[in-house]
């Protein structure tokens, strides 16, 4: 069975509303999302062509939208809203402690 280790990537204040941040953790690499001060954690990587969803994508409320090729996913479940993209991003739990962002791995 997998053990799920809390790791804490950032502080809340580094994220601005709106903004997607990626962090390496553990040798992957995890796109975390300010949607309107709530948020949430799922892998970096477009499933479609492998474009960084923060280096090239754009958050619209709760929707990720790969600059790429306009791939979207929701970033609340990792599903996939629009495509050429087919496959889901992987979601992360996380949850906010003092100000910190916590992933769960």
């Amino acid at each position: 069975m997998m053990t799920t280790r809390s790791v804490t990537v950032a502080r809340t204040a580094d994220i601005k509303a709106g903004e997607l941040a990626a962090f390496e953790v553990e040798g992957v690499r995890i796109a975390v999302a300010n949607a309107n001060g709530r948020f949430f954690a799922i892998d970096d990587t477009c499933t479609h062509e492998q474009c960084s969803l923060t280096e090239e994508g754009t958050l619209d409320g709760t929707v990720v939208t790969c600059g790429c090729h306009g791939a979207q996913f929701d970033v609340t479940t990792g599903q996939v809203l629009a495509p050429p993209a087919f496959e889901p991003v992987k979601a992360y739990p996380l949850r906010v402690e003092q100000g910190a962002v916590v992933i769960e791995i």
